[in-house]
């Protein structure tokens, strides 16, 4: 490893958070910043290790391995690349440099403490949403906030029992029905579940099932997973505090809303598996909930709810994509949450992807409601764009969710199982 001279500003201000702070901010912070190179195969970070270091990748590939096995690849220069990676602490993957890289190394003390003496932006500022004089006391929170969420300070849900074994034993090449529907009956309200699902008129066969193996076999295992993790989530959407259920109940009600358009989106307009369309609907907003959990000890913050919704529209996208990595989740569910209200965003692939399908049933779920006015025209949208590749315009869109309305009830429904 060398030292070697700082980046320049313009280069900095590509990742997140960096771009949030002023060029003098910014100078200071490359003085006391470091470069390091690792050759390939060297390790970057190890899993584990509680190191209070913010890596940024400046050039070259890198391969992480969570404790499952799993590995995913961050290329410089890509989206991955603009946050710091693996950035949750103690660390939830072992990181290697594939090939020559040189990295940015940030101790997170030094930058959480310019984030909060960051100014408000200008934006938010003019944007009339009345902060006025608060605006400055609430970014500061927020940067807070973000701290907190950086350093792993942040509660994050862990994904229920249930799930995480049944995700662990489909994904093994040896597994069978047998296996599955045994993991499955550990939990016994999640089996019982499964079996109504079975039975409900979106998977009805010839006859009904009768226990969780046939229901798997039914299913598929691949379905199952998804449906053994839809239906464990309603348990992530719940607090103990009285007060913040009413919001976490309302959020589960868009996120089931959501859900069931992607479920009907997925299933009639594209390729994408419907289960798993309705399971990144449902984990679109995730992101919310520790932010829901964490306001009780941010009283001046959140006391008016403006600024609770202005604190959750800050936050969602960045503790959403922490959960789901922290949950090893694939790529294209981070991509779904990251993006889920980015009503411009592009995807590199030529097909509809999970992100598109996520975009445009938020679109439908917001039809009506109090931020209908905020919403740009459908043509005008990327994803709507690229699902309109399969003929879905506006009017056969709306006509094909109309036809569909008992669909979605029963989606609703599905999820609706006690």
């Amino acid at each position: 490893m060398a030292a070697q001279e700082s980046l320049p500003l313009r280069r900095l201000k590509q990742f997140q958070p960096l771009n949030r702070l002023t060029d003098d901010q910014l100078v200071l912070l490359a003085s006391r910043a470091e470069r390091r190179t690792h050759g390939p195969g060297q390790q970057v970070v190890e899993r584990g290790v509680r190191d209070g270091l913010d890596i940024f990748l400046i050039a070259g590939s890198v391969e992480l391995e969570s404790i499952d096995g799993r590995k995913s690849t961050i290329d410089a220069d890509t989206d991955k690349a603009l946050n710091p990676i693996a950035r949750l602490q103690p660390r939830m993957y072992n990181v290697t440099a594939i090939k020559a890289s040189e990295f940015l190394v940030i101790q997170q003390d030094i930058l959480n403490q310019l984030l909060r003496a960051a100014p408000v932006p200008q934006v938010e500022m003019d944007s009339g949403d009345g902060l006025g004089d608060d605006g400055s006391e609430e970014h500061h929170l927020l940067m807070e906030f973000y701290a907190e969420l950086r350093s792993n300070q942040l509660t994050l849900p862990s994904v229920p029992d249930v799930a995480w074994k049944v995700r662990r034993t489909v994904d093994r090449e040896d597994s069978t029905a047998d296996h599955v529907a045994s993991a499955i009956s550990a939990d016994p309200a999640m089996a019982a579940k499964l079996v109504r699902a079975c039975n409900s008129p979106l998977y009805r066969g010839f006859s009904d099932v009768r226990n969780v193996r046939e229901a798997v076999v039914r299913l598929g295992m691949r379905t199952t997973r998804q449906l053994v993790t839809v239906f464990s989530m309603r348990e992530v959407f719940k607090t103990r505090q009285a007060s913040l259920q009413k919001e976490m109940d309302k959020l589960w009600r868009h996120s089931r809303e959501v859900a069931a358009l992607c479920w009907v989106l997925a299933d009639s307009a594209t390729a994408i598996n419907p289960e798993e369309a309705l399971l990144a609907g449902l984990l679109h907003d995730i992101g919310v909930v520790p932010v829901l959990v964490q306001a009780e000890h941010h009283v001046n913050l959140f006391a008016d709810q403006a600024n609770l919704e202005h604190a959750i529209s800050e936050l969602r996208a960045d503790v959403g994509t922490a959960i789901l990595e922290s949950w090893s989740f694939p790529a294209n569910f981070l991509e779904a949450t990251r993006h889920a209200e980015d009503w411009r965003h592009e995807s590199r692939e030529t097909a509809p992807q999970l992100v598109d399908i996520v975009i445009v049933a938020q679109l439908h779920a917001m039809i009506g409601s109090s931020q209908n006015s905020s919403l740009p025209p459908f043509d005008e949208v990327p994803a709507y764009r690229r699902l309109g590749e399969l003929e879905l315009n506006a009017s056969r869109s709306l006509q094909l969710l109309t036809e569909a309305r008992a669909r979605v009830d029963e989606v609703h429904r599905l999820l609706s199982i006690h």
